[in-house]
């Protein structure tokens, strides 16, 4: 199945039973972006997330923990959290986690994502720095880090972290679209280019080359939504879909300075509720941006 770009929740409920189970010996525009009736209802979390919740709760409130074990439950719940929207939790979590356990590369990540959509963008820096130097390994450092970069400006260096997240799997369509869009603020015609040849790589039955296309212009937005419906694996598919769609669409609205029809897909991103989505993570950023670009434009006329 084409790997998206979100963080994975690996088999939360399965996790979270075998460590509850691990624990028993213990004591206790006139372009509408509604056009082609694409809207759906946005996500509802699945009820097994609530279940899993409730067992990390009475875990950590009723059993004597090893401190690693209570860091893996902390870090566990604050990922729960994360993927419902409830990010203070969730960070606060990490922040526990990581007291117990400082080596936890993974809470680490999540705690740079959380600096990074507040603007804080040396601590968020340092967060994925600690990703790397902890685990070398952790491609998506790269991507977070490229993203935060990106939104702090310096695009060069953004550039050349997500080349490197890019040169780990040139398969992945989201990889090459991410390097376009570092790229575009300093040269356009080059990160054009650049996606043109990366697009050689990806598999013409990938949604994710669906976007790619659309940015390389062989593929209208009507084209891009008739996409996102088909060949759904599960139900939940679609509404991801859309959340990438929307973002990336807009994205491009704002390039062709079409700032009102940015502002409604940046919205309807928002709607999707899929938190986890990196898509969904910086939408909000992303739109309170277009809104003034949105507002200036109208004074200049």
């Amino acid at each position: 199945m084409e790997h998206k770009l979100r963080t994975t929740v690996v088999a939360l409920c399965v996790g979270a039973s075998m460590l509850l189970s691990g624990c028993a010996s213990l004591s206790g525009s006139s372009d509408s972006a509604a056009s082609g009736k694409v809207m759906v209802a946005p996500n509802v979390p699945d009820y097994k997330l609530e279940v899993t919740l409730a067992k990390l709760n009475e875990i950590l409130g009723s059993m004597e923990l090893t401190a690693e074990q209570r860091a893996r439950f902390h870090y566990d719940r604050g990922v729960i959290y994360d993927s419902v929207g409830l990010r203070l939790l969730a960070r606060i979590d990490f922040h526990q986690a990581i007291k117990l356990q400082p080596n936890l590369a993974d809470a680490y990540n999540f705690l740079g994502i959380y600096y990074t959509q507040e603007g804080e963008f040396e601590p968020a820096y340092e967060s994925f720095d600690g990703v790397l130097e902890l685990s070398p390994q952790y491609d998506y450092a790269y991507l977070n880090r490229g993203i935060a970069l990106y939104y702090g400006e310096r695009y060069e260096l953004a550039t050349q972290d997500m080349k490197s997240f890019l040169a780990k799997d040139p398969s992945d369509g989201y990889r090459a679209l991410w390097l376009y869009l570092v790229q575009e603020p300093n040269n356009q015609e080059m990160a054009q280019t650049e996606l043109l040849n990366n697009r050689k790589a990806l598999s013409d039955q990938a949604w994710s080359s669906v976007l790619v296309d659309y940015y390389l212009g062989t593929l209208t937005k009507e084209q891009v939504f008739e996409a996102a419906k088909a060949n759904l694996s599960q139900p939940k598919e679609y509404s991801e879909r859309l959340c990438e769609a929307y973002f990336y669409l807009a994205k491009k609205a704002v390039e062709q300075q079409d700032y009102q029809l940015a502002v409604d897909y940046y919205r309807l991103t928002l709607a999707t509720n899929i938190y986890d989505f990196v898509e969904h993570r910086y939408a909000r950023i992303e739109l309170g941006q277009a809104q003034q670009m949105l507002e200036q434009s109208q004074v200049t006329k």
